[in-house]
């Protein structure tokens, strides 16, 4: 059975996703543009922000860390076996937990 799709603002799916995230205690990952994926780490307070081709723009992180009312965000790269990672932690939060598959054949 197919689902309808529905069109809501990026703002909205991200402070949806943070809150599972917080809720859940678990990793919650979207694809917010072409080519644009983020994972939202437990307790909403830490992401990644990642490209399969290239790599994200701090500008674009900055506006997600607005978006996610992030206070003082710190921003640092990760490299990975494939994919070179922004990862952005709300300072004080704790760091971001290894995203298991993040640089896998499936992504």
């Amino acid at each position: 059975m197919s689902h309808p799709t529905v069109t809501v603002p990026i703002r909205e799916a991200l402070r949806y996703a943070q809150e599972r995230a917080e809720r859940l205690s678990r990793t919650q990952q979207l694809e917010i543009g072409t080519d644009l994926f983020i994972r939202i780490g437990p307790g909403g307070r830490k992401f990644l922000l990642f490209t399969l081709d290239g790599e994200p723009d701090r500008s674009a992180a900055e506006a997600i860390a607005a978006a996610l009312g992030l206070r003082h965000p710190q921003y640092s790269w990760h490299q990975g076996e494939t994919l070179r990672s922004l990862t952005v932690v709300e300072e004080g939060a704790a760091h971001l937990p290894e995203a298991p598959g993040l640089d896998g054949p499936e992504n």
